[in-house]
């Protein structure tokens, strides 16, 4: 628990019998009180549609209201009255009706309150009545006024004297205008007669001018012998005339004004000489904040006090005398509230309360006391009730005293009225806080907890903590809320607190629940950034807070301390506590505030955003000269860098004469200098612009400067980059780059070309040209010569030239290479030697050697003559190369000849040679076939580039581990006879994986092997019979039927689709299940599908066919083929074979049979279906369409041949990871070449039990 120091207990009131202010919660019932009412008075301007005056009043009961009009009562008409207070509303119509004093009274069963009087006013439209006015004839000298009369309106009014065609009327010390709107002129003089002196008054807030009928003066002088004279022009003065006052009348007056108002004394008088007005206060000065207007005619004094009232004098004064006049100024004052109005007061019974009424002004004013609205005066015979004058005391007050009491103070400038709310009653203490209201602090704020309670006499209130309810201890301070203050929250002051209230008639008490949370902080600030204009910034914040708080929580952002609105289609875009500004500007720069709010307390960070952009435009570039020809000085005042200091300047130059309007670069100047000196070519008309570069990029170009001609003057350089080229070997093409035209400096300009041969005494030959480049012509052939070319224009030559140096056209080289030799290093390779030819014959620059070799003829085929041609250039210079490609066991011719640019030269005598024998390459094919338990069939075809002549294949065969794929035996075999395409392998172990490698070979060696796999036949896996399907467009059935000794046995059913080559393997299937569905498949597809004894995509399957989706909507068929006559035809030759096949196989066993590592004997062509044709695809296979060897039938089987599709291609590594060629898998299509296997719905149907497997 915390110190009791850091906790204020707040009681409400303190504990006496004596009345005090009222302030009573409205959940307690009460008299009214009046909260809104409209002031008055109310003027009703003329476009006013309506007009509101309302009067609110609190109480409980809710109090009803009436109105009085003028002290009668009043309903209003068109009654809009909001039932919820007393304002009413009038109409535009019929206004003037409504105008007068109204009163509002609000009443309960408690009282009744009433507020001052509300005068509405509903001036009329303000307008001259029609009059005819005379005109006005006086003497020279004589006074005049122009009465106005202006009509009375709403105020603000002005008034102006003009004439018809609204010219003003001059005014000075003569002229001038009383307050009261009247025209006054001190002495007339002749000037002053016209027709048309016209009073307008305008009503700015009506927005209405009225005009007066014109008025005409007219002012005649007096001529000598005292005649007067209407018409004369005699400019004799007026005579003179003392001082009187036109304005006010008499000796003396009197102003009465209210404290707080604008004193204004005006004094006007007449006389000639025109007086002048001078003004003090009679025993004493005037104030400091007096001020004279109207030519001194007008004095003010701002908001007066009593120490303005006093006698004022105004004196007029000319040659002749002086006029004056007295004004007592009084300042009275309206009734005011001494020390404030009296308060309502909530009392025990049987205690005395006074109401005391204090107030000021002047006159004093008079005191009116009510109750509920009725009038209360004094009963001298009630010792209980007085009313002494500004005080209404009640002794021993009973609970029937209780009323709203009124106040009202007048006199002649107007009143105030009170209503004080007196309640005379005992009640136990009813505390309005509700319980168990909980309170939210973050931890290290001040917390209030409320408790409000009314009861009579005033309860004490005191605190405690619900669990120890030891009353907390600490300094009190006085509040009408009886509050409980913890200053500066901890964890630790979570929990409950107990409110008491109590008073001699009970006790009641409530609960607080204060819950002190973690303050929310922000964790990770934004950072201070620089970001390119036109870009987006993203500024990051992060808050903690507490995790109760989590529905009020929201961040905010403010830019500068404004904060950022979120509108639609802004640049601006608040995503939890990232900000985005899209489209960065200049605007945009400045320091942003992130704010993390929850309901009860904000934490902020502020960051640095500046905008970098590129820099602004120079201003006033400005060109002086420096003395020197064709050097100037340009100078400009930089722009803003807008955040990335300048770079460099880049000056820039335009000139009229050659590229009118193109500007180009002409020097760069570092970025803190803002001048330039420039070096200029001569004959030019220029004009300049600067722009600055910054980080950011180039800013926009300044404006132009004013141009500058610079005079003619003679080139300062020569044409650079001189070539020479040849195009004839007598000549000799010269060219250069030339001047730029802004180079040129004058008209005129021209080159001379000078040629002469290098090394040799030789004069230079000269010719002047205006183009840029010259032939010479009649020149040696690929001589070197000495070059030089100098510029000339109409002012002079340009600096000696530098010499070049060149030659002249070259031509075909006219000698061969001699002593060609040649050395064989292998069988592809060759190395060529030469001496190189005579360097003068090559005539030109040597551009190398050129090799062409020709076979002649192959020595496999000697009788057919080739003429096969290859050629290899060797740039530079060079004796000796190699030449790679050749083709082994061949004849070649061989011829070196040199070149240069302008062609080839003749070419040497041939050269003869041989290539030796190389190894074979790779053989064509290679099969596996006709796996028996101990036996494999491999067939081959001979390489198709042979490189020599064969001697016969090393065959070599591994025993592979099927589990570690590892090799466990290895032997080879030399097959001797080079005509052996095929070869029976004996003596292996039953159902086993083989490796095979085959290589054929030549004088030379062995070529690279062709590898195949296979395994040996298992009789162990199991035999299917009456293998069919059923394929519809997404699914295929594919059924068989089991042996007896094979039921139990478990198989597995892949497919793969064709089109992309990717196999899928099912579950172990029990093979006397008889059928496997797989569902899934796209419609109009083909699918190859095996039926296999292992979970392992290899050639050891017991079943490969090929299947045919039907498209959606055609009906599926069953395969089945017994029920088709061909069929039935095709079984009865297949069965004649068969027999055939067994007594060739018989035959063959009683010559000695088979054995390992010798070729199987000759075999009659009348016995096979298949013959020389098989030997012949041998050689050139087609997978596609490859039937069964010749061999495949040699071993008894049970099973008829199946009649499948022929093999599919295989994709890539399957799930279980055994790799395999797509050309060697076995397929029911090696032993047949019908195509009458598949029903038309693409399903297949058929017997297989052979194994085989291949590799590559």
């Amino acid at each position: 628990m915390r110190s009791v120091g850091s906790m204020q207990l707040v009681l409400l009131v303190a504990l006496t019998s004596t009345a005090t202010g009222l302030h009573i919660p409205l959940e307690v019932e009460q008299p009214p009180a009046i909260i809104t009412l409209t002031s008055g008075p109310i003027i009703a301007l003329p476009f006013d549609k309506t007009i509101t005056i309302r009067c609110e009043a609190r109480g409980n009961p809710p109090p009803e209201y009436r109105w009085t009009k003028d002290g009668e009562e009043f309903v209003p008409p068109n009654i809009t009255t909001d039932h919820t207070d007393g304002t009413f509303v009038l109409l535009d119509k019929h206004l003037v009706t409504f105008q007068g004093k109204y009163r509002c009274y609000a009443s309960n069963k408690l009282g009744t309150a009433m507020t001052d009087e509300i005068e509405l006013r509903v001036p009329s439209v303000p307008k001259f009545p029609k009059e005819v006015n005379v005109p006005i004839v006086v003497k020279e000298g004589e006074p005049i006024t122009l009465e106005c009369n202006p009509p009375e309106g709403v105020a603000p009014r002005q008034i102006y004297w003009m004439t018809l065609d609204l010219m003003h009327i001059d005014q000075d010390e003569r002229v001038s205008m009383g307050a009261d709107g009247n025209l006054y002129f001190s002495n007339a003089l002749q000037k002053d007669s016209r027709k048309d002196y016209c009073c307008f008054v305008a009503f700015n807030k009506i927005r209405i001018i009225v005009q007066k009928t014109a008025m005409a003066v007219m002012v005649t002088n007096l001529k000598h012998g005292n005649e007067s004279d209407d018409g004369g022009n005699s400019t004799e003065a007026p005579p003179a005339r003392i001082p009187s006052m036109l304005l006010p009348s008499g000796v003396q007056t009197e102003k009465v004004l209210l404290m707080g108002e604008n004193l204004q004394l005006e004094c006007i008088s007449q006389g000639y000489p025109t007086p002048t007005m001078s003004w003090i206060k009679m025993g004493d000065k005037l104030p400091l904040r007096t001020q004279f207007n109207n030519f001194g005619k007008l004095l003010s004094i701002s908001s007066v006090d009593e120490s303005d009232s006093g006698k004022y004098m105004c004196k007029a004064h000319n040659s002749e005398g002086e006029a004056v006049h007295y004004i007592d100024v009084i300042v009275e004052d309206r009734p005011k509230w001494v020390t404030g109005p009296p308060q309502g007061q909530l009392t025990v019974i049987g205690t005395d309360v006074h109401i005391k009424c204090s107030v000021s002004g002047k006159p004093t004013p008079d005191i009116t006391w009510r109750r509920n609205g009725e009038l209360f005066s004094d009963d001298p015979r009630s010792s209980s009730k007085r009313v002494l004058d500004d005080t209404v005391v009640l002794h021993n007050a009973r609970a029937e005293d209780s009323a709203v009491y009124q106040c009202e103070a007048s006199n002649r400038h107007g009143s105030v009225l009170a209503n004080i709310n007196i309640m005379v009653m005992n009640e136990a203490p009813r505390i309005l806080t509700r319980d168990f209201q909980e309170y939210g602090v973050v931890v290290g704020r001040d917390i209030v907890m409320n408790c409000s309670v009314f009861g009579s006499p005033p309860p004490t209130i005191s605190w405690a903590r619900n669990e120890t309810l030891e009353p907390i201890e600490g300094e009190q301070f006085l509040s009408p809320t009886g509050s409980l203050k913890i200053t500066s929250a901890e964890k630790n002051d979570s929990g409950n607190y107990v409110c008491v209230a109590s008073n001699r008639e009970g006790k009641s008490s409530v609960i607080a629940v204060l819950d002190v949370k973690d303050p929310t902080k922000i964790a990770y600030p934004p950072q201070d950034m620089e970001i390119i204009s036109g870009t987006t910034a993203q500024l990051m914040c992060q808050a903690e807070f507490d995790e109760s708080l989590r529905g009020t929580f929201m961040f905010a952002w403010k830019k500068d301390g404004e904060e950022i609105p979120l509108e639609e289609h802004s640049r601006y875009f608040m995503n939890d506590g990232m900000l985005q500004i899209m489209s960065v500007n200049m605007s945009d720069q400045g320091i942003y505030t992130c704010i993390a709010r929850t309901s009860l307390d904000e934490d902020n960070a502020t960051a640095l955003l500046t905008v970098l952009d590129v820099p602004d435009v120079p201003r006033n570039v400005v060109i002086s000269e420096m003395g020197i020809p064709r050097n100037v000085q340009l100078a400009w005042i930089p722009g803003s860098d807008h955040n990335s200091s300048v770079i460099e300047f880049i000056v820039e130059y335009e000139e009229s004469q050659w590229e009118p309007g193109r500007w180009k670069e002409l020097q760069k100047v570092p970025g803190n200098q803002a001048t330039a000196t420039l070096a200029l070519q001569g004959h030019l008309n220029y004009q300049f612009r600067v722009y600055a570069v910054n980080g950011v990029g180039p800013g926009p170009p300044s404006e132009p400067s004013e141009r500058y001609r610079t005079p003619p003057a003679a080139p300062e350089r020569n044409p650079e980059n001189i070539k020479i080229q040849d195009h004839r070997p007598d000549q000799m093409d010269i060219g250069w780059e030339p001047l730029l035209p802004i180079e040129h400096n004058a008209p005129g300009l021209e080159y001379k070309v000078s040629y002469r041969k290098l090394g040799v005494e030789d004069v230079w030959k000269e010719h002047l040209v205006k183009r840029q480049s010259f032939v010479a012509t009649n020149t040696s052939t690929f001589i070197l010569y000495e070059i030089k070319i100098q510029s000339r224009n109409s002012h002079g030559w340009g600096p000696e030239p530098k010499v070049v140096t060149g030659y002249s056209g070259e031509d075909v080289p006219t000698a061969a290479p001699r002593d060609v030799a040649v050395e064989v290093i292998n069988t592809t390779v060759l190395r060529v030697s030469w001496t190189p030819a005579p360097p003068a014959t090559v005539r030109g620059h040597l551009g190398g050697y050129d090799v062409l070799w020709l076979r002649k003829r192959s020595w496999l085929n000697p009788d057919k003559i080739l003429d096969e041609r290859r050629s290899l250039s060797f740039p530079g210079k060079k004796n000796h190369t190699m030449v790679p490609g050749l083709i082994p066991f061949s004849e070649y011719r061989l011829t070196v000849n040199v070149f240069n640019k302008k062609g080839n030269g003749p070419n040497s005598d041939p050269v003869t040679f041989n290539t030796p024998e190389g190894v074979p390459e790779q053989v064509h094919i290679l099969t596996a076939s006709n796996a028996q338990k101990d036996s494999i069939l491999l067939v081959w075809g001979p390489p198709l580039e042979k490189n020599g002549v064969l001697t016969g294949y090393l065959l070599q065969h591994h025993l592979i581990n099927e589990t570690t794929l590892e090799v466990v035996d290895s032997q080879e075999t030399n097959i001797t006879t080079p005509d052996t395409t095929q070869w029976q392998l004996q003596g292996l172990k039953e159902g086993r994986l083989y490796r095979f490698l085959l290589r054929a070979c030549t004088q030379a060696g062995c070529g690279p092997p062709m590898a195949q796999e296979s395994s040996t036949d298992n009789p162990a896996l199991p035999a299917l019979l009456n293998i069919s399907s059923y394929v519809s467009d997404t699914f295929a059935k594919i059924s068989w039927t089991a042996r007896a000794e094979q039921q139990d046995s478990e198989l597995y059913v892949a497919y793969m689709n064709n089109r992309d080559g990717n196999w899928l393997v099912s579950e172990a299937v029990n093979a006397s299940r008889g059928f496997h569905v797989i569902d899934g498949l796209k419609a109009g597809t083909a699918y190859t599908v095996r039926l296999m004894a292992k979970r392992l995509l290899d050639n050891a399957s017991i079943f490969e066919g090929v299947i045919q989706t039907r498209v959606k909507g055609a009906k599926s068929q069953r395969s089945k083929f017994s029920t088709e006559g061909w069929f039935i035809g095709t079984v009865c030759a297949l069965a004649f074979l068969t027999l055939v096949t067994l007594m060739a196989c018989f035959v063959q066993r009683k010559r000695g049979g088979k054995y390992a590592g010798t070729p199987p004997p000759t075999q009659r062509q009348d016995v096979f279906f298949m013959g020389k044709v098989k030997e012949k695809e041998d050689l050139h296979p087609d997978v596609e369409s490859q039937g069964m060897n010749d061999d495949t039938f040699c071993e008894y089987s049970e099973e008829k041949p199946l009649k499948g599709s022929s093999l599919r291609s295989l994709a890539g590594d399957d799930a279980l990871g055994d790799s395999v060629s797509r050309d060697s898998r076995d397929s029911p299509g090696d032993y047949t070449d019908s195509e009458g296997e598949f029903n038309e719905d693409g399903s297949f149907i058929g017997e297989y039990s052979a194994r085989t497997r291949r590799g590559c």
